[in-house]
């Protein structure tokens, strides 16, 4: 029997890298210098390491999070996948990654949830990360994610709904993070009616 083909995957650039670019744009309004002029100071006289150096604009120049985060990041070599561009060029081998090697067998169970999810609207859109699969609609509605060699934990965005035992609490709603509710998927009859109607149900929440 042919193998089954895999779904073919329109990739859309993660909200996060919107907003790097967002804060690249307004840096040197709100900061007083371009992205380049930091990354020169943070060469010349700033600590060796991210976290370090995350920290020292902070303290030392008083940087928000956000802006001290992206110098930071950009300053040792991972503006790359800040960029569209960049972004872009590495979500598929993000995947490819996420299913390599013994993971391998999860391939067609993530394929199979995935193209579930495509069908909820024309609106959901796919931004994978290094860890998981994320589909948005306005906000992250669902997450798909290889916990082990043999089950994919399938996260939603439920909030405080009451649901069967089935549905696990992350305690996600307590944190205050979007996902609250994951379902252990291991085999492709795992994606039965009742998996289907709780992911339309996130996908309707997120309005």
């Amino acid at each position: 029997m042919a193998a089954k083909a895999q779904t073919k995957l329109q990739v859309d650039v993660h909200p996060a890298v919107l907003m790097a670019q967002s804060i690249i744009a307004g840096m040197r309004e709100k900061t007083g210098r371009s992205l380049q002029d930091w990354l020169e100071l943070v060469g010349n006289y700033g600590p060796p390491t991210e976290k370090d150096r995350r920290e020292w604009l902070k303290t030392k120049h008083g940087l928000g999070a956000n802006y001290a985060g992206c110098i930071a990041e950009f300053s040792v070599g991972k503006g790359e996948a800040l960029t569209p561009e960049g972004y872009l060029r590495s979500a598929g081998q993000y995947v490819e990654n996420l299913f390599a090697g013994p993971k391998g067998g999860l391939r067609p169970i993530y394929e199979a949830l995935l193209a579930t999810g495509l069908k909820l609207g024309k609106d959901v859109r796919v931004s994978p990360c290094k860890t998981f699969v994320p589909l948005y609609r306005n906000h992250v509605f669902a997450q798909i994610k290889p916990a082990t060699r043999t089950r994919i934990d399938f996260g939603l965005a439920l909030k405080d709904t009451k649901t069967p035992k089935r549905l696990i609490d992350t305690g996600g709603f307590a944190k205050k993070d979007r996902i609250t509710r994951r379902i252990e998927i291991a085999s492709l009859d795992d994606i039965d009616d009742e998996v289907r109607r709780w992911m339309k149900l996130a996908y309707e929440m997120d309005k």
